[in-house]
This record gives structure tokens, sequence and C-alpha cells, in this order.
């Protein structure tokens, strides 16, 4: 389990699409990444670790090389929900390693099952503070299946990160950022028409599962939530 807490970021050195990546039912592909010394140190072969919010499988580590990096492969349903095989080398991911049982629960429930890919619309400045640093707001148009998920004031993950929607119009979200995210996050990094990797949240999912698909039918909304025990 992960809370959507970024530990750091790292950069994609390369993607090898394995045989018949790219078509339907096509085999694996192998994503290397470079990150921190301290995050390649910290894993063992098999450990997961979370790219950009996508909860991998850490392989052919090697904390000496030039820069740290480790690789993980990559399944068809991953090739298909998530962005990981769109990066390009050099495209900054974020990183997270599990959080530890009985560790405080930082931001919410990160699965890193990734439900599907948005698209930025938009990230903009709010105003710059006495530092010069400024607030940001980040609109981001959600596939149209995970909408139902989603309410204002509640969580989502976006590239791995917890953050809290400010508000839902539609398919569209608008989040606030920090100038703390912004900087060591990815976020800096991105831009309109970019996707990004999307988690609901968990508890919703459930919510929908107890309520036997009534949910499709009605809002979800913090009151029904609160009313059925979340």
């Amino acid at each position: 389990m992960f809370t959507g807490i970024i530990a750091a970021t790292g950069e994609v050195i390369w993607f090898v699409a394995g045989e018949g990546a790219g078509a339907a039912n096509s085999g694996t592909a192998r994503l290397t990444i470079a990150a921190p010394g301290e995050i390649v140190a910290a894993l063992r072969t098999g450990d997961s670790v979370a790219v950009s919010g996508v909860c991998l499988t850490a392989l052919e580590i090697e904390p000496n090389a030039v820069p740290p990096r480790f690789s993980a492969d990559l399944a068809a349903e991953t090739i298909a929900r998530t962005t990981l095989s769109r990066l390009e080398p050099g495209t900054k991911v974020n990183l997270e390693l599990p959080t530890p049982a009985g560790a405080p629960l930082g931001g919410h429930v990160v699965q890193g099952h990734v439900d599907g890919v948005g698209t930025v619309v938009a990230l903009e400045p709010v105003r710059a503070g006495e530092s010069g640093e400024t607030d940001w707001t980040l609109r981001v148009r959600l596939p149209g299946e995970l909408t139902r998920y989603v309410v204002e004031k509640g969580s989502i993950a976006i590239e791995g990160m917890s953050l809290t929607v400010a508000g839902v119009a539609g398919d569209e979200i608008w989040i606030a950022i920090l100038p703390h995210t912004y900087r060591t996050t990815n976020l800096h990094t991105l831009s309109a028409g970019m996707g990004v990797n999307i988690e609901a949240d968990v508890l919703a999912k459930y919510a929908e599962g107890r309520a036997g698909g009534e949910l499709e039918r009605r809002e979800l909304t913090v009151d029904y939530l609160l009313a059925n025990g979340y």
C-alpha cells in the first residue's frame, strides 16, 4: 500500500517494448528508471515501488550504477491503462516506496492500481507569495467512467500524488497545488494536453460495490458515504 506522499522524482532512461508490445494481447515491456541513490538502495528484487502512481515490481536494481537505477516489467494491462509506455527518455516520474504497517498515513490509501489516464487541461499560477512562490491550480479531464467516484473535497491520486479535489464540473476537476508539491514532484513538468495516471479513491469503489451498482444511477456524495459508514 502507498499513501500518495511522493518520496522523490526519477527519470526515464529507456522503455523497451517486448515482442508484440503495442498490439492487442501484447507481451511485456521493460521500463528503466534513474532514481536517487537512497531510493534504489532501499529496493530489493521483487519489491513494490510506485512510479507515477503505478505499482511496479523492481527488477535489475543497480545502486552502484551512474546514475543509480532500477527496471520493471510492464504487463499488457499496465501498458493499456497507464501512461508509462508513452514516456520518453528524460521524462520525470514520481516515486514512492510502500508504506510500512503502522506508519503514519500521510495522504490517503493509494493502491498503485491505476484506473485510467486523464488529460491535463491547465496548470496555472494563482498568486505569488512573499518569497515569490505561488500556489497553482491544476485542472484535469477524467475518463467518463471515473467521474462517479469523485466528490468535492474527496481524495484522488494523480501521477501517484494524494490530492484533494477542490471542485468538480462534469468530467473536469480542479485541484489546489502548494508550491512545495509543485516543486518536489513532476507537476512542474506537466502542460496542457499531457496524459496523467488516475487512481480513484478505493473507498468510493467499495461504496459502489456495497450498493450493488446503485451508484451508477445516483450521484456519489459525501452525505451518502457518511450515511453508509465510509
